[in-house]
């Protein structure tokens, strides 16, 4: 079966952008659009790129087409066959073009169809190319079929919700059994959105070193910190989400934190091997519910990713903070957060210059992720005195406590 006698020039423009065509059910006698994908890609992100993610029925039709599992991996240079099928446009209407009698669809597959051209995804008008592009969802799918939040809406239900619609006690499974009630203390952060992403985590496990004969791991002590804070936000009244999370290993009390590889991400997906394909999968995630917030009137939505860093054994460090360049607000509360460690600093340890920094750098999550972010970095993993800082869980707490207080003045 071949495309007719319509197709083969937009087919020359396709190949010089790697887009290909695909053969779809014999039914419907069309073809449908390839990409290749780029790095940093989830299937999250692909489908936002061509307007697919808000109906569900795309990203099954996606899975199908490409005969994949739910929220698998995409490999980079790979091509991918979009729930976009592409048909021949007679030079009169879409509907007759398409086959259909609704006005409004047709409308809706030409809004569509120059949409794509405006953002440079297509290359031609449909006019000039004789070919339209119709999403799977504008002819195959109910209205209803809408949603908002990410992954899509098949992925497992996550375990930390708004507490203002939660409907019931204040429990949240994933600070672990002896911390999952959160009393609410106050409710001066409520209408607050905060992304906490602790670094690292599933098959990276971020900086690692020994000690008292035993492993341990950054990814696991970036995380023990970020469910301290992440208590301290809801107990306050803010909507707050554990992006990169495990579902085994709450809030802990141990100092050595055994090493796994089980995390996986807000939404239930694993965590991908490459490292793009890590980072851009989580900053998806924050994007998107970034926009459904947006969308609700939320105005104040902030991101904080936390990381353990190696360096030589014999460097000391202080607790220290990276905003993006382009972020003023970014920069202003990576500035608060350090003058707050600084005072506690000085309380516990007189007579010892802190000496934690601010300064901009461009990491993926900062310049890619669309709330105001910050980055924080806790400590010399390789070094015997810092570790006491993430090691003893009372320090931890502390750590949280501290960059809660900066983060919220």
């Amino acid at each position: 079966m071949r495309l007719n006698s319509a197709l083969p020039t937009l087919l020359v423009v396709f190949s010089c952008l790697t887009f290909q065509a695909q053969h779809a059910a014999a039914a419907e006698n069309v073809q449908y659009l390839k990409t290749k994908a780029q790095p940093g890609d989830g299937i999250l992100s692909l489908m936002r790129r061509y307007l697919l993610e808000q109906h569900s029925c795309n990203f099954e039709q996606f899975y199908k087409l490409n005969n994949l599992k739910k929220n698998a991996p995409l490999l980079v240079g790979k091509d991918y066959t979009l729930p976009i099928a592409l048909y021949s446009f007679d030079g009169r209407t879409i509907r007759s073009s398409v086959g259909i009698s609704d006005f409004n669809k047709a409308l809706s597959i030409q809004h569509y169809n120059e949409k794509m051209v405006e953002a440079g995804i297509c290359p031609e008008s449909f006019k000039t190319s004789k070919v339209l592009w119709v999403p799977h969802h504008l002819l195959h799918c109910p209205d209803s079929d809408m949603v908002v939040t990410a992954p899509p809406a098949s992925a497992v239900v996550p375990t930390l919700a708004d507490p203002e619609l939660s409907g019931g006690p204040r429990m949240f499974p994933i600070f672990g059994k002896d911390h999952a009630y959160v009393p609410l203390e106050s409710s001066k952060l409520k209408g607050r959105v905060y992304y906490l992403i602790a670094g690292h985590g599933g098959p990276d496990p971020g900086a690692m070193t020994t000690r008292s004969g035993k492993k341990i791991c950054e990814d696991e002590y970036a995380y023990d910190v970020t469910l301290r804070l992440c208590k301290k936000l809801v107990a306050h009244g803010a909507t707050a989400y554990v992006i990169t999370r495990d579902e085994n290993d709450g809030i802990r009390s141990a100092e050595l934190l055994p090493c796994d590889t089980d995390e996986t991400v807000w939404g239930g997906a694993a965590i991908p091997y490459g490292q793009k394909e890590r980072l851009g999968q989580r900053t998806d995630i924050v994007n998107t519910l970034f926009e459904k917030h947006k969308a609700q009137g939320v105005s104040n939505q902030v991101l904080v990713e936390i990381h353990v860093d190696s360096r030589s054994h014999g460097r000391r460090t202080d607790v220290y903070f990276y905003h993006h360049s382009t972020s003023d607000s970014g920069k202003t509360l990576a500035e608060n957060m350090q003058q707050t460690l600084k005072v506690k600093y000085n309380q516990v340890r007189k007579g010892e210059e802190y000496s934690g920094t601010v300064s901009a750098r461009d990491l993926f999550t900062l310049r890619e992720a669309k709330p105001t972010g910050v980055y924080i970095e806790l400590a010399n993993i390789k070094n015997y005195g810092d570790q006491q800082r993430i090691v003893l869980p009372s320090n931890r707490q502390l750590l949280a406590e501290w960059l809660f207080e900066g983060l919220t003045k």
